[in-house]
C-alpha cells in the first residue's frame, strides 16, 4: 500500500473513531459545547474536534519526519564523510593494488 493511502486511511480512521467515541462520551457525561452564547449541536462540536485532532496529527508527523529525516541525513553525511576519509587515507594503496592486478592478470582468452 502506498504511503498516501495509507495516510488517507489514518485519516479517515482518526475522524471516524473521534466520532464514535466522542458521541458516546457526550451522551455519557451529558456534555453541552458553547461558543459564546451559542449551543454547538453535538455533531459539530464532534467533527471539530476530530479536525483539531487530524491538524495536531499532522503536525506531530511533521516533526517526527523532520527529527528523523535530519537524523538518517546527518548519519548519512557522517558515513559518507569516512569513505571520503578512508579512500583518501588509502588511495595508495588501492592505487598499487590495481596497477599489480593490471600487470599480473592473464591476457590470455582462452576458447
Amino acid at each position: 500500500m502506498s504511503f498516501f493511502k495509507s495516510f488517507l486511511l489514518a485519516i479517515i480512521a482518526t475522524l471516524f473513531l473521534t466520532y464514535v467515541l466522542g458521541v458516546s462520551l457526550i451522551e455519557l457525561l451529558d456534555v453541552d459545547v458553547y461558543m459564546g452564547e451559542k449551543l454547538i449541536e453535538p455533531l459539530m462540536a464532534i467533527s471539530i474536534s476530530a479536525l483539531v485532532m487530524v491538524l495536531l496529527v499532522l503536525v506531530a508527523l511533521a516533526i517526527v519526519l523532520s527529527v528523523f529525516g535530519s537524523i538518517i541525513f546527518v548519519s548519512m553525511l557522517v558515513f559518507g564523510g569516512l569513505v571520503m576519509v578512508m579512500v583518501g587515507i588509502f588511495w595508495p594503496i588501492f592505487f598499487i593494488a590495481v596497477v599489480i592486478w593490471l600487470i599480473t592478470r592473464d591476457t590470455k582468452q582462452r576458447v
